[in-house]
């Protein structure tokens, strides 16, 4: 049976059709008969068909020679089609018949290789490949220049395109391969770049720019048919065979889009390289904010406490886990999902991908008090089994991780989701927050239980939640004493085990509204003597949330502590409960603010006023001022007043790795805020005239010295977890249940205390409260408006980089190498410091006092500083200096 190739002449142009001529490398033995077909497309006359056929006894010589001429130059493509079984050229060549793939289980039929030449002019290259096309009975075209290559490519789609990139002069071959690859969908094919061979033997050209431009391969000109056959047939088997499979994944990436289960994929770390929509239907997270961040196993409060090691311990094996567990959407609602996780084995049986399923499953219910409790005491122990045997290899999942860790990782936007949100949201959130707290812990899982049981169950374990909730679980309070209260034990046991007047034990006393007297003050302003009018105008505007605290400090010569000071105590009526003059207070603060050292860029009585003023602030709040008496409305203003007296504008650490004084005095424990509450009482009482003190009763005094000193003390941000940890379970969720609870009964009840506010008001959950107050008064700046978080930002960064300049030039550790002025960048120091420190517990205060203006304002900020950061990284910056901080 004879072929016969056909050539189609896309524009005009020079066709030259060989047939064997003794020059030629045409393949074609001299028993084959040949039939050529030549279409000649010239404007609109339409084709010119031609035919011309050599017979067997042919000699191989040049049949044909056609001459197409045209003005313009055009594009010349034609494609060659050989009529002989293709089964018959296999044979000749020895390539193996075969039509299928697999990928995996699928078939994969391989489609006939269509081949696209483009070269500028006809030489013997271009030959070669033809003849070599022709041979393995693939369908191959011509083109002339990039014009036309596009054309045919986007027309036919070809499986290998190979460029003649040795001359320069008819169209960039490097540009061309950009071309292709930019083509949608299209971005399979195999391009091969053909160049010269080297001048030089010694050294070869580097094949990087080509690979920068797309090319797959480089074929260094030759013209011996057996090389560019042998060329084709590795192509074929290596690179389009991949490339064939790799276009039959589209159709398995169309199938999963298009489920209603929820796909994830992750790669041996545990980074989510893939989610499909029902993902985003499922979580809320779209594929842009989790696609490249670490994904941890589902965490939640309703989970056995086992899972994760279960988890791990499955897959570890090589074997898929399935069950039902809890996760958290977006917006912190809890989700029970049923999951099926399957590691991806690779070479030598390694783990190098997990694919996980997810869909959402029916609540489960439980029926009675037996299998309450038992579903209580299995949850308490797989808690103490997964203890055991929680540190795993480095290949497990990072079981502190949640299901989507949003800080980290927050994707370029702020966990805070506006003022405006649902006070629900918040509540959500913290009920999904990351503390790994043991007795976080052990009261999530009674909550889970509660879900479940029967009312007496459920009223039981209330109670056990309410003693959990205590702050001093291992502390008794002594209400009665042993020994049919004989006077003597009585008096040993409170000497040996109380600290200071049984005043401390005042939680036992039945707190309502009516025993919490406001007292109004007599004169809204302070009688500071002439208080200059500048400074008056500034003052008017104290109670707002946006008031500026730097422009008081310049009108005042850096003394706004005095000024700000007295306008608050004022309106709180501190010298009404302190029993005191208002001179007296004033020479206090004046005594205080000396103290404090102006020369620190960040930690000098400005920060002081400014922790004053949010704490007024925070005392202001409604749910605040219904619970607090006015004895600790004054010590949270004292304590703020002086949290920081006598810094030194260095930390903890570093005067610990100095082996100061302050350390050594302080055994290396909360150094600086022992320092700071010692010394507020050491000044107090060494002046009489300044002594704010003196008219209180040893009770009063005892109680508000302590108060004081606790919320001094609770600045220092080596305890910030515990402490959010304990005001996030005891105080925050109680007290937003207690908000829907008032605004439920509002209209009926007349604003009558409920049981939850009596709890609140307990000594211990006030101490709670104070402590969470001063923390968020304290490192507030991220939430104040946009120029002055700027500009407090600049201060503490300034700080920070006075004390490691300071540890370089001295040989001491380097505590916070980020704020190293030769790398620091402020824009993430800031990012950071609001994800890992503010998101949670602004969260948790918001959803306690509502303060929609914090959290409006540090949304921004967030939102800002991300902004900041990414314009560095556009411009190649890693330092962001001082004076660039707009």
């Amino acid at each position: 049976m004879g072929c016969a190739p056909s050539i189609h002449v896309s524009q005009s142009g020079v066709v030259y059709c060989r047939d064997s001529d003794g020059g030629s490398n045409s393949p074609h033995p001299s028993g084959f008969s040949r039939s050529y077909h030549t279409h000649i497309h010239h404007g609109a006359v339409g084709p010119i068909s031609i035919k011309t056929e050599a017979t067997d006894g042919d000699p191989p010589t040049l049949v044909q020679t056609l001459a197409v001429k045209k003005e313009r130059r055009g594009t010349i493509t034609f494609e060659a089609e050989t009529q002989t079984s293709r089964t018959n050229m296999k044979e000749q060549t020895g390539l193996p018949s075969q039509t299928e793939d697999m990928l995996g289980p699928m078939k994969v039929k391989k489609p006939a290789i269509r081949i696209l030449l483009v070269f500028a002019k006809e030489d013997s290259q271009s030959d070669t490949f033809w003849w070599a096309c022709e041979r393995l009975g693939y369908r191959c075209e011509l083109a002339r220049n990039s014009e036309g290559a596009l054309e045919a490519f986007l027309q036919k789609h070809h499986d290998l395109v190979i460029i003649d990139h040795r001359h320069s002069r008819n169209y960039d071959a490097e540009a061309l391969c950009r071309s292709i690859r930019a083509i949608k969908s299209y971005e399979h094919a195999v391009v091969v770049a053909v160049t010269r061979k080297s001048p030089n033997e010694k050294e070869e050209p580097s094949i990087l720019p080509l690979l920068n431009a797309g090319f797959n391969r480089r074929y260094t000109e030759n013209t011996n048919l057996g090389a560019c056959i042998n060329e084709l047939l590795m192509l074929d088997h290596s690179e389009i065979r991949a490339r064939n499979k790799l276009k039959a994944c589209q159709a398995l990436f169309a199938a999963i889009e298009n489920v209603s289960e929820a796909i994830e994929i992750c790669n041996q770390d545990h980074q989510l390289m893939y989610v499909n929509p029902g993902y985003e239907r499922l979580t809320g997270f779209t594929s842009q904010e989790v696609v490249g961040k670490e994904k941890g196993l589902p965490k939640s409060d309703k989970n056995s406490l086992d899972l994760h090691d279960a988890i791990n311990t499955q897959i570890k094996k090589g074997k898929s886990w399935e069950g039902t567990v809890y996760d958290h959407r977006k917006n912190g609602d809890s989700i029970q999902q049923h999951i099926h996780i399957s590691p991806v084995l690779g070479h030598g049986g390694k783990i190098t991908h997990y694919v996980t399923l997810r869909r959402s499953a029916g609540q489960t219910h439980t029926s009675g008090p037996l299998q309450c409790i038992e579903k209580l005491k299995a949850d308490s122990d797989l808690h103490l089994q997964s203890d055991c045997c929680r540190r795993k290899g480095s290949n497990e999942f990072n079981t502190r991780k949640s299901s989507l860790d949003i800080k980290s990782t927050h994707s370029g936007n702020s966990c805070f989701e506006g003022a405006g949100g649902k006070r629900r949201d918040s509540i959500a959130r913290i009920h999904a927050m990351t503390i790994e707290a043991p007795i976080t812990k052990v009261i999530n899982i009674i909550n889970a239980a509660q879900e479940n049981c029967p009312i007496n169950v459920v009223q039981a374990l209330d109670k056990v939640l309410e003693i959990l909730r205590s702050a001093e679980l291992y502390s008794p309070q002594l209400t009665s004493t042993p020994k049919d209260n004989d006077p003597v034990t009585s008096d040993l046991v409170e000497g040996l085990m109380t600290c200071g007047s049984r005043r401390r034990y005042s939680s036992d006393i039945a707190l309502s509204k009516n025993i919490l007297p406001q007292f109004v003050p007599s004169s809204p302003h302070s009688h500071l003597p002439d208080v200059p009018s500048d400074v008056q105008a500034i003052l008017d505007k104290e109670p707002q949330w946006d008031f500026d605290i730097i422009e008081l400090e310049r009108v005042t010569n850096k003394r706004p502590l005095l000024y700000l000071g007295m306008k608050i105590f004022s309106r709180f009526g501190v010298c009404e409960v302190l029993n005191c003059s208002e001179v007296t207070l004033r020479l206090w603060l004046q005594l205080i603010e000396r103290n404090y050292h102006q020369i620190n860029a960040y930690h000098n009585s400005t920060h002081a006023a400014d922790v004053l003023h949010a704490t007024a602030y925070f005392l202001n709040r409604d749910r605040i001022a219904g619970i607090l008496d006015n004895m600790n409305k004054v010590a949270a203003l004292l304590a703020a007043v002086s949290h920081d007296v006598d810094h030194p504008g260095r930390t903890n650490s570093f005067l610990c790795n100095a082996s100061s004084e302050l350390a050594t005095l302080y055994n290396d424990v909360a150094v600086l805020e022992s320092h700071h509450s010692a010394l507020t009482f050491q000044l107090t009482w060494r002046d009489d005239r300044c002594n704010i003190f003196k008219n209180l009763s040893r009770d009063d005094y005892r109680m508000l010295r302590q108060q004081i000193i606790d919320m001094i003390l609770a600045t220092e941000m080596t305890r910030h977890f515990e402490h959010l940890s304990k005001f996030a379970n005891s105080i925050s969720k109680m007290g937003a249940s207690a908000r829907v609870e008032d605004d439920r009964l509002s209209s009926h009840s007349g604003g009558m205390a409920t049981p939850e506010h009596d709890t609140l008001r307990t000594l211990e959950n006030r101490t709670l409260i104070n402590r969470m107050l001063i923390k968020c008064a304290d490192i507030a700046n991220p939430a104040r408006p946009l120029d002055l978080c700027v500009e407090w930002a600049k201060r503490i960064a300034e700080e920070y980089c006075q004390q490691t300049d300071e540890e370089k030039e001295r040989g001491l550790p380097v505590v916070m190498p980020v704020f190293d002025r030769a790398s620091c960048s402020i824009p993430k120091s800031q990012i950071s410091f609001i994800d890992y420190f503010l998101t949670d517990m602004f969260d948790a205060w918001d959803a306690f006092v509502d303060t929609p203006s914090l959290i409006t304002h540090l949304t921004r900020n967030y939102k800002y500083w991300k902004g900041q950061a990414e314009e560095a990284e556009r411009r190649g910056e890693s330092v962001t200096r001082l004076e660039d901080v707009e």
